[in-house]
């Protein structure tokens, strides 16, 4: 790790400033292991400025619906001690990438059906697409959003 000047930290209050978190938040990301603090001598706590970076990164993928350790598992890939470069970024982004069409594919069959019946199997909507007559999907085992999840 290369060796860290009093300008490439931030306290923890900056850091919660900046990305728009509580220090709550930070202290919590940093007990889960997603962001890493250095001591101060009088055991303060101090985060790199690319650490700025990282919670944004955390903010964004969690309003995506990942889970923290898929963001953990992500984060793990790049660098301590540095700033990432755009090629580590590019690196976690494509990883994504087929997860989060997932999740769009998944949404966009959601909202196609959210008007009409969601594959619930429950027979209470009078015109419902997906009729289930005689509770056929019921035979089947577990219904539940079966038909939009599948």
């Amino acid at each position: 790790m290369a060796t860290i000047t009093k300008d490439d930290v931030i306290s923890i209050g900056t850091l919660a400033a900046r990305t728009g978190v509580a220090v709550s938040a930070v202290r919590f990301y940093e007990e889960k292991g997603l962001i890493h603090s250095v001591r101060t001598s009088g055991n303060q706590r101090r985060f790199l400025r690319s650490d700025i970076r990282r919670v944004s990164f955390i903010l964004i993928a969690q309003r995506l619906g990942l889970a923290l350790s898929e963001i953990e598992r992500e984060l793990a890939t790049l660098p301590e001690g540095r700033t990432p470069t755009v090629r580590d970024w590019q690196r976690i982004s494509h990883s994504m990438r087929e997860q989060i069409d997932q999740k769009i594919n998944l949404m966009t069959r959601t909202r196609a059906k959210l008007d009409e019946c969601i594959g619930c199997g429950c027979l209470s909507l009078h015109k419902c697409q997906l009729y289930n007559r005689d509770d056929r999907m019921g035979a089947a085992g577990a219904t539940g959003p079966r038909l939009v999840l599948d």
